[in-house]
């Protein structure tokens, strides 16, 4: 890996030439630490800058400025604020809300926020006029000034009543609207521009809109690139107009996954829009994506300068972040790609614009660190040191454009010594008063990036250029705030960085601590990534496996050895699988019993570090656990290698859980008297653990048991076998003892009937069906003799999730693919129902069917697979039965084709049915299926109870930015985990406990703060400390 001192020197041998690609992938989750240090030495000094920053600040500060402005407004709605947050959420859904009730109700959701009690003290307030939301709302014609915010939205709406408000909000959000975007249409935007000096101004153009999530919306975007580049050409006049270009927009699936597609049809896309650029010399850029995106991006980008299109043209040319680690890297490559194909690239530098989701995914992702600098100074000093790349000779054929509304580093650009010529970029909304001032007495031109599109599409990029110019402390909305000292706002990177002692945000590894340690996963934004898991999935393919049954730790043969085929290819074999006999089970319930007491009564902190231990033998086996994840229950790469660590999850959380809450505690007491209250073991639990997910639930069920005291019986669901007996052997090479814990393979039957009616058994741990769950219900309460058992069951549900019209329905779409067809919907937690507001439903439906159209079905082993088979034969065939009788009765709304492949295994497509009402459904469809609804507004109620009225009760979700709405509906509805505004699948450990209530499970909730209560047992003793001679207590007072 290169140093920041060797990609910033002059000499640069061949050898590094061949390892800069690979620094970019080093560099990606790099030590921030070290990067830092590093790109400490390089900077400059730059107290002439700062005095220049000063300078200017100090003259705008004095200039009157407009309150309606984006700088004022966000000034006094903060992004960290309530009614900031209230504001973005009117902008963006206000606009696209199709019908008026639900309008109403938003603002009315929103108002008690954005008119808080601060606001109607503000000397300024009368400044802002009766022509905006504000002015109407505090105008003196209108309510008076001392007024509580408390009951201002009440008398507002009936002082000018629902309609009226609605309108004067409306308008208001058009000026904050009008604020970022510059033109509904390219046309308008060409008008618009000859409002500006092309002397000094340049544009470039931006059709507003977020990734695509179909082919329909690369269509549409496609459409609109082609002719905005037309249209800019036509009326070019030497203006140098530029387009930019998001790659996301043109591919539904713009992920490393599908890289050998995505290289052939976006790249042909890309060459039609490139040569219509190239004949009417319109330059094109390619805007900057999420991390995850770039090494693809650069890739695309690579292609297409080598391409005979482009050769010679020098006027592709592409973003850069430099809050991302990999800045400096990708610029030098950029500059030695630039010399290999002799064409000038020109690069706009920004300082990011994906800064709070690429730190929530790195937690996810649990990767081992960020891919970004985690503070705006780090980020600062990135981009001066970028910055002066650029304009050193190590870059001659980068074109730079320095895109900044910060006076500090347009103040340090400008004292960088270099005869390069550049030019400044802001955005349309921002900087207009910095820029004017510098550029009235500086020879440099400054292009406006400039969005077109409806206003209705505005949240994505509305939030993007908040967060990057807003809720980072920046300088754009500190700029007219007077409060904010001219040394504070103008201090230079490297002082700040060097005064911080430790970083504000923990590393992905600990973000959930002291609760649990963060299990380690897999960068899969990385290219590398992807190249080593087809080298594993390779090497484990000719493995064979084999499933016994296992007792006091060592290996029995089993009875009736039977073949395991891979469910998605059904010609070959993956193992062997032997269930254990009634004498087997007999033998293993004689050492759980007999051993009990020896782990019982081993220390706490023994039982916790054993899980610990487990913990890190799962994660040290990963590549063959996640291969065999793959090859037996049919998993694609990322759902395997998910499971892995919610298994590892589980060991983390209960060790740390019983250290907190399974010690012994003294009670309080009478004087003379010691109360305490301990817990151990309840006896010798049968774990038996689903199919869905083999290792997860099977590891998490027999770490909670163990880590209480109990010995136990594992059971693992017949079709996974072979993944428990793997997990089984690595509990004995972590060192736990062969007595503790047996494992039992058997099917339903002569067997089960042996173990559930022993009455050696003190509790069982379950997760599976309802049905299954109550006969074993019955047949625990109807043993004769022994203690009454614990049962812990956790089944499935007809989940719902309800969409209103306020929901954003890109997002609804996404997290109802991932919620209903993650997993081939083999989730207990899979989305069964979606009840959709029908006036939005025809928008919702047909955008649904297009992005189900993007999923690939096959074989988990091809890495760009995201719908693998169903679990087995008998499966299959219940889900075609309940998909061919709606086909009959004229339900079926989309399946996706299968191909003569799929005849190998048990595949069956992601399938959309609609429904009239969820009593429709006999029972829970376990697999791709989904059933949409549609709802009249005024119907919620009955749509709730309707979803009660199932008995289910496992998870929900609710779409919607109306927070009265998400509270109603939460009231009412009965579920045991609720999602807002995301899907309903993957729960993580300790933090979003997992469990059902009604036919969903009994409680308590897997992965939660209450569960290890169920496996121990209480035990109270009381002392009396006098008996052995007086109260000690009372006789050691001294008064």
């Amino acid at each position: 890996m290169l140093s920041v001192e060797e990609l910033l020197s002059n000499e640069f041998s061949p050898a590094q030439q061949s390892e800069i690609w690979q620094t970019i992938s080093d560099y990606y989750c790099h030590s921030e630490n070290s990067l830092v240090d590093q790109l400490l030495i390089s900077a400059p000094k730059s107290t002439q800058a700062q005095q220049n920053a000063r300078n200017w600040i100090e003259e705008i500060r004095s200039l009157p400025h407009d309150l309606l402005s984006v700088n004022d407004l966000m000034s006094r709605f903060g992004l960290n604020s309530d009614e900031g947050i209230a504001l973005l959420s009117l902008a963006e859904a206000l606009l696209r809300i199709p019908d008026a009730d639900s309008a109403e109700s938003l603002i009315e959701d929103k108002l008690e926020r954005l008119i808080p009690e601060k606001l109607l003290s503000d000397p300024q307030i009368d400044l802002i006029g009766n022509t905006t939301l504000w002015g109407i709302a505090l105008s003196q014609q209108l309510i008076s000034t001392d007024v509580s915010s408390a009951n201002l939205t009440q008398r507002l709406i009936q002082k000018l009543g629902n309609q009226s408000v609605h309108k004067a909000i409306s308008y208001a959000m058009k000026i904050l609207g009008n604020q970022f975007v510059f033109a509904e249409t390219i046309q308008d935007a060409l008008r618009s521009r000859c409002d500006y000096s092309i002397d000094n101004t340049a544009f470039s153009f931006d059709m507003l809109g977020e990734a695509a999530i179909c082919d329909s919306d690369v269509d549409y975007y496609f459409k609109a690139y082609l002719e905005a580049i037309q249209a800019a050409g036509e009326q070019n006049h030497d203006q140098n107009t530029s387009i930019s270009i998001k790659l996301s927009a043109l591919h539904p699936r713009l992920e490393n996954a599908h890289l050998e597609e995505i290289q052939r049809s976006l790249f042909n896309r890309l060459l039609q829009l490139l040569a219509t650029a190239r004949q009417l010399d319109i330059a094109i850029t390619i805007d900057a994506e999420e991390s995850e995106r770039l090494e693809l991006s650069l890739l695309i980008f690579e292609q297409l300068l080598r391409s005979e299109l482009c050769s010679g043209w020098g006027k592709l040319g592409l973003a850069v972040q430099a809050y991302s680690k990999r800045a400096l890297p990708v610029l030098r490559w950029l500059s030695l790609l630039a010399e290999d194909c002799d064409t000038q690239i020109p690069v706009r530098l920004v300082k990011g614009a994906y800064w709070d989701s690429e730190i929530k995914k790195a937690q996810q992702a649990g990767i081992e660190d960020y891919p970004v600098y985690t503070s705006k100074s780090a980020t600062d000093l990135s981009y001066l040191i970028c910055s002066r790349f650029l304009l050193s000779a190590q870059s001659p054929l980068l074109l730079p454009q320095f895109a900044t509304h910060n006076a500090l580093s347009i103040a340090q650009i400008l004292e960088t010594d270099s005869d390069k010529s550049f030019e400044f970029q802001r955005l349309h909304g921002m900087g207009d008063s910095l820029y004017a001032l510098i550029l009235r007495s500086l020879p440099y031109k400054c292009r406006i990036y400039a969005p077109i599109g409806n206003q209705s599409s505005l949240l994505p990029y509305l939030v993007r250029r908040l967060l990057e110019n807003g809720a980072n402390s920046s300088f754009v909305f500190q700029i007219n705030d007077s409060d904010i000292p001219l040394e504070e706002i103008t201090r230079s990177p490297q002082e700040i960085l060097r005064s911080i002692v430790s970083p504000v945000i923990k590393k992905p590894n600990a973000i959930y601590l002291p609760v649990r340690d963060n299990s380690q996963g897999e960068n899969l934004g990385s290219l590398d990534t992807w190249e080593a898991w087809k080298t594993t999935i390779n090497h484990y393919k000719t493995k064979q496996w084999y499933c016994q049954p296992i007792i006091d730790g060592e290996i029995s043969e089993g009875v009736q050895l039977q073949p395991i085929y891979p469910s998605y290819q059904l010609d070959r074999t993956l193992g062997y699988y032997s269930g254990a006999s009634i004498e087997q089970i007999k033998q293993a319930l004689s050492i759980a019993e007999y051993s009990l007491p020896q782990w019982r009564n081993s220390p706490l902190s023994q039982r916790c570090d054993m899980l610990r231990t487990y913990a890190q033998t799962l994660q040290n086996n990963k590549a063959e656990l996640t291969c065999l994840l793959m090859y037996e229950a049919g998993k694609t790469l990322r759902d395997a290698l998910n499971e892995i660590r919610e298994a590892i999850d589980f060991c983390y959380y209960y060790a740390n859980l019983a250290e907190q809450s399974l010690h012994a505690e003294t009670l309080v007491s009478v004087t003379g008297e010691k109360n305490t209250l301990s817990y151990q073991g309840q006896g010798t639990f049968l774990c038996i653990s689903p199919w869905n997910f083999p290792l997860a639930i099977f590891t998490g069920q027999i770490a909670a048991a163990l880590v209480c005291g109990n010995t136990v019986i594992a059971k693992p669901a017949s079709v996974t076998s072979l993944i428990a007996f793997r997990a089984t052997e690595l509990w004995y090479t972590a060192g736990l003892p062969g007595y503790a814990l047996q494992l039992l393979p058997f099917q339903r039957g002569e067997q089960a009937e042996a173990v559930l009616k022993d009455s050696r058994i003190a509790g069982v741990a379950f997760t599976g069906s309802t049905q299954t769950a109550m006969a074993l219900q019955q047949q625990l309460a109807s043993r004769g003799d022994g203690a009454i058992s614990k049962l812990i069951a956790e089944t499935g549900g007809i989940n719902a999730m309800i969409a209103d019209s306020t929901a954003l329905p890109e997002q609804v779409i996404l997290d109802v693919i991932q919620s209903a067809f993650n997993s081939a919907g083999q989730r207990c937690s899979a989305l069964r129902v979606l009840y959709v507001q029908e006036d939005i439903a025809e928008q919702i439906e047909r955008r649904l069917v297009g992005a189900m159209d993007t999923l690939v079905i096959g074989s988990p082993e091809k890495l760009n697979t995201d719908i693998g088979p169903v679990i087995n034969k008998a499966a299959m065939d219940r889900l075609f039965d309940h998909i061919e009788l709606c086909r009959a009765q004229n339900k079926l709304i989309h399946e996706l084709p299968l191909q003569e492949q799929h005849n190998q295994g048990y595949f069956v497509p992601p399938t959309l049915i609609k429904l009239h009402s969820i009593d429709e459904l006999p029972d829970e469809v376990f697999g791709p299926v989904l059933h949409i609804i549609r709802y009249a507004r005024e119907d919620i109620d009955r749509v709730i109870n309707e979803i009660n009225r199932s008995g289910y009760g496992l998870t929900f979700g609710i779409h919607s930015r109306n927070d009265h709405f998400i509270n109603k509906v939460i009231a009412g509805i009965e579920a045991g985990n609720i999602y807002i505004n995301r899907d309903q699948v993957g729960a993580i450990v300790g933090s979003q406990p997992f469990g059902g209530i009604g036919l969903s499970g009994t409680g308590p909730k897997a992965g939660g703060p209450n569960y290890l209560k169920s496996f121990s047992r209480e035990m109270t003793v009381s002392r009396n400390t006098t008996a052995q001679g007086g109260n000690r207590e009372l006789l050691s007072r001294k008064s």
